[in-house]
């Protein structure tokens, strides 16, 4: 059994005992403490009680979670919106549909089928900052629990919000809904069993698209590894090549990842997801002489950075995670960013990663390169990304580590914003390293514009903190 306690909320396995899974006592403390912290991040609504929207992926473990997080809600005086099956961007959405203030999306993302979460949002319907999440894990620790007596108890209503989330990606200016419908294109869709297969469909209706619908049965029971990686999507690639589809689309539990299929059943490469988004509306700013920002974080691919600047745009980075990724969005306002897992943040729509708007933008970007989708591949600078990972017996050498590092590479441009950086420039390749929130070891993504160079350069860093580890 395993419970993951982290600023962004909690993550684990159903069952076990408290503290050492996801147990109804553990959600209860977790909500309580949301609850409790309201005031913190916003004065209370005119005297009246606080909203919070409440929405879920199609776990099995979904309908017991939500029933102990809805009844803790009321328990604590908050009224509820329960969104029922809903994406995570849709809940995100729904916190402003609703005027609520704060949401919880019931999912453990592209985690297997014994794992659930609750993440945790503002009255923006964006994920809490580090201090706000913090405040809730100190006062969920110390159990200090006041309820709300019969009068002041919170009400439920429900609403589906998935049409409205809908309606707003269509209405999105960059969408070019003529140039999809006259293309014609096929696409199968692999929602791995989850609410992908409810919302994504009706999407692709809309836009004119004909959609053949793999794993689209909301029954929490995935066909697959949820992840959304290219060993996981090996009937997808199949279904596409034996339907003659255009393209493949594969989504995670949640719907905030997105990765496509080429038509000739090969992966686009979840790196490039955001890239190719990001590369038709730095066009489309260019072309109208507005300014051009991008955002990603440390561990994504460097193309972004080369699409951006091909644009006569600026390319930022940020620490590892959504919330630091929005957080730099907002500093720079930012046209496009995300992150290299299939991340697509559009702030033109809602500043949360929204496979809907992904797809939406990608689809327009196809239809005006009148190209097929491998095609558009071969227009991005190519780089391959290598993933390592170093296990140690003492946490305190992984700062010994990552100063070692600084040292070592100090003539190249060194990032120590999220553990430590070196992009070797002349070279266009880098390393990044960074620690575990959760365990003793060191994250090692490397990239290169070959794999064999980004696993070269990755087995170097390596063989540096491994001397040092036997030092």
């Amino acid at each position: 059994m395993a419970l993951i306690k982290s600023i962004s909320g909690i993550r684990g396995t159903i069952g076990g005992a408290p503290g050492a899974g996801l147990t109804p006592i553990d959600i209860v403390k977790f909500t309580y403490a949301y609850c409790a912290t309201l005031p913190q991040r916003k004065p209370q609504p005119n005297g009246n009680r606080y909203k919070v929207v409440v929405g879920k992926d199609a776990r099995l473990s979904g309908d017991m979670v939500e029933q102990l997080v809805v009844g803790t809600l009321i328990g604590c005086g908050v009224d509820v919106v329960k969104c029922g099956f809903a994406s995570t961007p849709t809940t995100e959405m729904a916190v402003v549909f609703a005027g609520a203030d704060g949401g919880i999306i019931l999912t453990a993302s592209h985690n297997p089928r014994q794992w659930n979460a609750l993440k945790l949002l503002n009255d923006k319907g964006e994920f809490l900052t580090a201090a706000e999440g913090q405040a809730i894990l100190d006062l969920a620790e110390r159990e200090d629990f006041d309820f709300a007596g019969v009068d002041g108890l919170g009400t439920i209503e429900e609403e589906d919000f998935t049409d409205k989330h809908i309606e707003a990606v269509l209405a999105m200016k960059a969408v070019d809904l003529e140039a999809i419908r006259a293309a014609g294109f096929k696409v199968v869709v692999d929602a791995v069993n989850s609410v992908g297969g409810i919302i994504m469909p009706r999407l692709l209706k809309r836009l004119g698209v004909k959609c053949i619908c793999l794993n689209c049965e909301p029954t929490g029971e995935f066909a697959h590894n949820p992840e959304p990686l290219p060993q996981n999507l090996t009937d997808l690639s199949e279904t596409v090549v034996r339907e003659k589809a255009d393209l493949g689309v594969s989504v995670d539990p949640d719907v905030d990842r997105l990765a496509f299929i080429c038509e000739d059943g090969k992966p686009f490469v979840e790196e490039y997801t955001l890239v190719s988004v990001a590369d038709y509306l730095c066009e489309r700013a260019e072309k109208a002489g507005e300014p051009i920002a991008t955002v990603s974080n440390l561990s994504s691919t460097r193309a972004l950075r080369d699409v951006t600047e091909k644009h006569g745009g600026t390319y930022y980075a940020s620490a590892v995670g959504e919330v630091n990724v929005t957080t730099k969005m907002h500093e720079v306002g930012a046209l496009i960013g995300g992150e290299g897992n299939g991340g697509v943040i559009y702030p033109a729509l809602h500043t949360g990663r929204d496979a809907m708007a992904g797809v939406a933008l990608f689809l327009s970007n196809l239809a005006h390169k009148k190209m097929t989708v491998s095609q558009l591949k071969a227009t991005y600078p190519q780089y391959a990304i290598a993933k390592n990972r170093i296990e140690l017996a003492d946490k305190a050498l992984i700062d010994r580590i990552l100063d070692a590092l600084k040292v070592r590479y100090a003539a190249e441009d060194v990032n120590t914003i999220d553990g430590v950086k070196i992009s070797f420039e002349s070279e266009r390749k880098w390393v990044h390293l960074r620690r575990s929130n959760t365990e003793p070891i060191i994250r090692i993504y490397a990239e290169a514009p070959t794999q064999e160079g980004a696993e070269a350069l990755a087995q170097e860093v390596i063989g540096v903190a491994e001397g040092i580890i036997r030092a």
